[in-house]
This record gives structure tokens, sequence and C-alpha cells, in this order.
């Protein structure tokens, strides 16, 4: 799920249907609050925040988000009429991850947003141990064990399944499975992530059906454990 704040709305509307249209999930917010708000419920893959908002402008989000462990490794685009090179170091510092200045065409946000998702890994990530049920992932030993056996899998079915336990309950399309676990934006390849997702399952036992097929869009792992 991508979020996009905005206070002009048909801004919003325009990025919130160019994503749609290139495969997410996406969710316009009008202002600063309610983007918090829903923040305290659930966490989107990436925020693309403009800066000049009401009450609760941009750059102070961003200040808050990175300042909070439960936020701080989501990734942020920020995007401004605010063209300065200040402007743009301030939110660099801050720990934004791209930064688009006002005008910009859809297509380049849409590219903007799946190169940061393709190149983004939470830092906490890379070392932290993850589970779902009697499944564990060891990023640093590169193992994954299940009700305490080791199992096998392939690079793509570990990295895959990596990806599903960093982020439960977050819904994947094929592309986007694509684009983050083999590194490709080439669309349409949705056997290739089948047949890696069937497989996956089998290895997983008893735990197979934590990974659920999102009819009509594509995968996630169930977040209730």
């Amino acid at each position: 799920m991508i979020w996009c704040v905005e206070d002009d709305a048909s801004t919003r509307d325009i990025e919130v249907y160019a994503l749609q249209m290139a495969g997410f999930e996406a969710q316009g917010f009008e202002d600063g609050a309610s983007f918090w708000k829903a923040l305290k419920e659930r966490q989107p893959q990436l925020v693309v925040l403009d800066v000049m908002l009401p009450e609760i402008d941009g750059i102070e989000l961003l200040r808050r988000m990175k300042g909070h462990a439960q936020y701080a490794d989501i990734p942020i685009v920020m995007a401004t009429a605010k063209g300065a090179e200040y402007d743009k170091i301030q939110g660099l510092d801050l720990g934004a991850d791209y930064y688009l200045v006002k005008p910009f065409g859809v297509m380049e946000l849409v590219s903007c947003v799946k190169a940061v998702l393709r190149r983004y890994r939470p830092k906490s990530d890379k070392t932290r141990t993850l589970k779902a049920g009697g499944i564990v992932l060891s990023p640093e030993k590169h193992t994954v064990t299940i009700d305490g056996e080791r199992v096998k899998l392939t690079n793509k079915e570990f990295e895959l399944l990596r990806l599903f336990l960093s982020q439960p309950g977050i819904t994947f399309t094929r592309d986007q499975l694509m684009e983050q676990v083999w590194e490709t934006s080439y669309r349409g390849e949705t056997r290739t992530v089948d047949m890696h997702i069937q497989t996956l399952r089998q290895k997983l036992g008893p735990y197979r059906k934590l990974i659920e097929t999102v009819r009509g869009v594509g995968y996630r792992l169930e977040a209730k454990q």
C-alpha cells in the first residue's frame, strides 16, 4: 500500500490513480493529522509526502516518523513545489529517500516509487530474526527452520519469504514481487512468481497457508499469528 499525503485534491487523486494503474494499492490523505492517525493503525510500504500541508507540514511529519522506532524504516518520497536546494537538503538529511519537485509527471512518480521500493530494505530486517508460526528466518545466517527443523530454500524462495515475513499483512502484486525479489521491472511474467510461491508453500509444510492468495491482486503473509 502506497500512501499519498497531499492537500490539493486534484493532485492527490492523480497520484493515487497513477499508482493504482501501475499495479499498486494506493490511498490518499488530505492533511498530516489524518495521515498520522491512520499510521497508528496500519503501516504503508511507502509514503509520498507533500511538504506544504495544513496544520502539520511534511517536514514535521518526516521528522516524527524518523524519530519513531515503529515508523523509521518506512521509505518516504518527498513531493513538493519547493525546489530550493536548502529544502532538498533538509528533507534528505532528515531521512527522506527521494525528492520530487513539482510539477512532475505521473510516470516520473511511478518510476520513483518503483526505484525506491526496489532498492529499499529496512535496516532492522537485514539482521533481525523474522518469525511467523513455527517459521524462523535468520538473515545473518541465511537459514530457515520449520518447527526447529532446517529447510533448504533457493535464493529467490528465501528472498520471497523474507519479504513476506518483514511486512506481514501487506499485499504484494506479482509485478511488485518481480521488482523487489527479481529486481526487474518486466511486467507480465506472473508464471515465474506463481511457480516460486508454489514451491515455497510446499517447503513451509504445515505453515503453507500463511502465504495467502489475494484473488486478482497477488500474495500476502497472514498478519495474525
